[in-house]
């Protein structure tokens, strides 16, 4: 019996010292960022963030903690507090990948959109921060809206991702440019091609009764794209965790 009893002990001691070991040698990858980006609801699929498709692309070495929100800025991720328990936590040698711009554009609503200056300020915040822990952060322009005109993919992010692309420059921040990388993608799908990456369901959908057209949010297919334009990005940036890409 104490024989048994013993056995047990010691698989159970292995047990939390090698999920310690793993704690210890994974690295997380945080994303903060808005919808485009998110952990979505049950209730919302097939609405799919690209970060919920993250993780497929890393082996057992990185934790993807995806902390985006709809409907979140620059402005309001902080006000909300939802910033003080990412940098409790970061650790020499995580990252942060930084994607906002969708929302901060909404200056009609103080509480979330911000002027190019104050994004400007925000994330020059985000990243000294960021450094100080000793973690490492990423700036992500926003992804590109399916907006189509006479068949010609338009911007509808205004002078925002050139302030991310300046902040950048600047601090020499590691750049994953979305809005380049996702209007490449719309534009060789074509307006109609493109449909299949975004949040349309026909009427009858068990979440979307009378169905829905949505050219900002993402489709699974959509978000699995995505997350692997991130990971390329995170390729040609020669990012260290680049090596724990599968």
């Amino acid at each position: 019996m104490k024989t048994k009893i013993s056995i047990i002990f010691t698989a159970a001691a292995l047990v939390v010292l090698l999920g310690f070991q793993l704690s210890q040698k994974q690295t997380t990858l945080y994303i903060i960022g808005d919808s485009t980006a998110a952990n979505k609801q049950e209730k919302a699929y097939p609405e799919t963030g690209w970060g919920m498709a993250l993780q497929s692309f890393f082996n057992e070495d990185v934790k993807v903690d995806n902390r985006a929100l709809n409907g979140r800025s620059t402005k309001s991720f902080r006000a909300e507090k939802r910033w003080e328990p990412i940098m409790e936590n970061l650790k020499a040698g995580d990252y942060v990948l930084i994607e906002f711009g969708h929302n901060d554009e909404k200056v009609d609503k103080p509480t979330v959109g911000v002027s190019l200056a104050d994004f400007k300020t925000n994330l020059v915040n985000y990243v000294n921060e960021t450094r100080s822990k000793k973690a490492i952060p990423v700036l992500l322009t926003p992804i590109s809206r399916r907006s189509f005109k006479n068949g010609v993919l338009t911007d509808t992010h205004g002078g925002y991702p050139d302030v991310t692309r300046k902040v950048a420059d600047s601090l020499k921040v590691p750049l994953i440019d979305m809005l380049a990388k996702t209007e490449k993608l719309l534009s060789n799908l074509g307006d109609e091609g493109s449909i299949k990456l975004f949040l349309h369901v026909d009427s009858g959908n068990v979440n979307y009764p009378k169905g829905k057209k949505d050219d900002t949010h993402l489709s699974p297919v959509g978000a699995k794209e995505i997350a692997g334009l991130v990971a390329e990005g995170i390729k040609e940036n020669k990012l260290s965790i680049a090596r724990k890409l599968k």
